[in-house]
């Protein structure tokens, strides 16, 4: 049942507000909700074939306080580590607080990491224990696990997977009665970063630090409780836990789970979120579904016609299940402009923002009607940003890092002298304080002529392509820099075909004469190459967080960059990699 409104806010009032920043610490607002409004329901979990499983605040925190009993029966050092090996689930937030209430930190794991990394990261972390959940693939990633760490299994895990179930210790374990505190300066989790430039760093947050980041975001959203969102991006990354699970446990919204891919736009249509965050990529897929069943320039001509046009946006959004959503939007990577424009027509207004796991993603947010196309927003309030004589964007946030877990050198390194993060992103700042990324300090490559290439902003330009769904800028010592290309899923169907063949190549052609158009004469690409493998984690091509990692491109193309520049074709289509 659902308790009367009066007990739920819906929109925090000054002081909720304030009562929040009295208290950072996610684990007591769960025990609020908990005590505030048992029977409401807080998180909707797919089980397969159908079946929908609904969590009262009551009931997740009873399996929430069942294994915090169990974990203080272990004995384990106050404060031990603890590894969260899983996909998004209901479980992993329970997991999480559980953690929380026995006086551990939570040690999150990506969900698409190599048997190296995963044992890498175990080893380092000194994790005691490991939950383990929902997986893909897992038969390749067990072996990373060490045979003498204690598992404890989640529901939906694969069948494969060793260990004491969830269920059986939630059975047969009686719940915790006390309500442990933790205090705003411990410890509350360690997260690994993704390792696109090298060995993976564990990026230390206190509760202090976690919760200033979600007060603030509460704050600019006016999250309440009767909001909604679906979580499918990994909570393994800080800024799923915090826009998510945080923003959650502070605010009482309710959380829906994503089954898979192949479920999820039905997910979505469940779940009708009011607030819906995504990457470039997936806000491309969207738009190509849309294509698909209505070519641009029919969609084009029924938006601009005064009722139909009404007709067709709401038809559209209710379709992705987006309809219900009053703030839309993408991080991770920069989105092209005129995908955003897309999105405005249709009546959702795309907002950007910028962070990374060193201030828990808590750095620059785009505002409704202040938004300027190709930057990421301002500083929160509480957050001051500079650049660097170089360029390189300074961030001082009350939601930094305390520090890289057993990394002093890299943790000095790490900030300036008065305590500004050094963030390894060059960027620019406009008269009204927005910022723009132009590129990572350390991708800046030098063309045999002595001139420097930003290359992200070039692959943002290419990426507008309705073929090209990932692209790459090398050009190191060359005389002009190049591109090498990922179709999109439709794309690559067409070039099974001689005649859509053709007319992928002639299209893409077409869009970097374009491209070049806009950009200085040394940056201007002298061909793309479309490559046939798919770039993926499991490939080594991509971070777990869906970047790129150059070093994988240039390894596997760079012995191929000379023949493609003496074929003297625009646009080229490669063999398979060896």
């Amino acid at each position: 049942m659902r308790t009367d409104a009066e007990s739920v806010p819906s929109r925090l009032d000054d002081t909720t507000l304030e009562a929040f920043m009295t208290d950072l610490v996610a684990l007591h607002h769960a025990y609020e909700w908990e005590r505030k409004t048992p029977d409401r329901p807080w998180l909707v979990q797919p089980m397969g074939q159908g079946v929908v499983r609904e969590m009262t605040w009551r009931q997740a925190m009873d399996e929430v306080r069942r294994m915090a009993a169990h974990l203080a029966s272990l004995d384990l050092p106050p404060g031990s580590h603890v590894a969260l090996f899983s996909k998004n689930s209901a479980w992993w937030i329970l997991a999480d607080l559980a953690i929380m209430m026995a006086g551990h930190v939570s040690i999150p794991l990506y969900p698409t990491l190599t048997p190296d990394t995963i044992a890498q990261i175990l080893d380092h972390s000194e994790s005691k224990l490991v939950f383990v959940g929902k997986l893909d693939g897992f038969e390749e990633m067990a072996p990373g696990i060490p045979a003498d760490l204690p598992r404890i299994v989640l529901p939906l895990a694969p069948d494969g997977a060793e260990g004491t179930p969830w269920e059986e210790i939630v059975a047969k374990t009686e719940a915790m009665e006390d309500s442990p505190h933790r205090q705003p300066s411990d410890l509350e989790t360690i997260v690994y970063t993704s390792g696109s430039t090298g060995v993976p760093k564990g990026v230390m947050h206190t509760f202090e630090t976690t919760g200033r980041a979600t007060v603030g975001v509460i704050r600019h959203l006016g999250i309440g409780a009767e909001d909604r969102m679906l979580s499918y991006l990994p909570l393994a990354h800080v800024f799923e836990r915090w826009i998510v699970e945080h923003a959650s446990l502070f605010s009482g919204m309710q959380l829906y789970f994503a089954e898979s891919l192949d479920t999820f736009v039905q997910d979505l249509q469940r779940a009708r979120p009011t607030l819906f965050v995504s990457v470039p990529r997936l806000w491309q897929k969207f738009q190509s579904g849309v294509f698909e069943k209505m070519p641009p320039p029919k969609l084009d001509l029924l938006l601009k016609l005064p009722i139909v046009g009404n007709v067709v946006r709401k038809k559209i959004l209710r379709g992705l299940g987006l309809d219900a959503v009053r703030f839309a939007g993408s991080g991770s990577a920069p989105i092209p402009a005129a995908l955003i424009q897309w999105y405005r027509d249709l009546g959702l207004e795309l907002l950007e923002g910028y962070g990374m796991s060193e201030n828990f993603s808590y750095s620059h947010v785009s505002r409704p009607g202040e938004v300027r196309v190709g930057y990421v927003g301002k500083p929160y309030p509480d957050v001051e940003c500079r650049l660097s004589e170089e360029g390189e964007i300074l961030v001082k946030s009350p939601a930094n890092m305390v520090g890289y877990y057993k990394m002093e050198e890299e943790t000095k390194a790490a900030f300036t002298s008065d305590g500004f993060l050094r963030t390894g992103d060059r960027g620019e700042i406009d008269e009204e304080g927005r910022l723009r990324i132009t590129g990572r300090v350390k991708d800046l490559f030098k063309t045999s002529k002595g001139k420097y290439v930003a290359p992200a902003p070039i692959e943002n330009r290419l990426q507008l392509s309705e073929h090209i769904e990932m692209a790459c800028v090398e050009g190191s010592g060359q005389p002009q820099p190049c591109a090498v290309v990922v179709l999109s899923e439709a794309s690559r169907a067409a070039m099974e075909t001689e005649e859509g063949r053709t007319r992928v190549v002639s299209d893409i052609e077409r869009h970097l004469g374009a491209v070049n158009r806009e950009l200085d004469h040394h940056e201007q690409l002298a061909f793309v190459a479309v490559v046939p493998e798919a770039w993926t984690v499991e490939e080594g091509f991509l971070t777990p967080t869906m970047k790129i990692r150059r070093s994988k491109i240039a390894e596997v193309y760079g012995p191929r960059l000379a023949d493609w520049y003496g074929s003297g074709r625009k646009v080229l289509v490669a063999s398979p990699a060896v």
